[in-house]
């Protein structure tokens, strides 16, 4: 009896996951994070030439503003 019981759950586990393997609904959403953590990752890495770059267009920016 409790073999069967055994066998009959270790079955059930089985084709769950046989199901979840076949599921693929989720991927897109995993993509997108991933893509999300490495672009904040590149952003953290890169924050002070990032900063630079911004800052220069900003101020060039207000400098040609002023000539108009």
């Amino acid at each position: 009896m409790v073999i069967k019981t055994i066998a009959y759950l270790f079955g059930k586990v089985r084709d769950a996951m046989g199901q979840a393997a076949g599921d693929d609904r989720g991927i897109g959403v995993v993509e997108v994070i991933l893509i999300l953590v490495v672009l904040i990752g590149l952003v953290v890495i890169f924050r002070d030439q990032l900063t630079t770059i911004v800052n220069g267009i900003f101020s060039r920016i207000a400098d040609e503003a002023n000539t108009i």
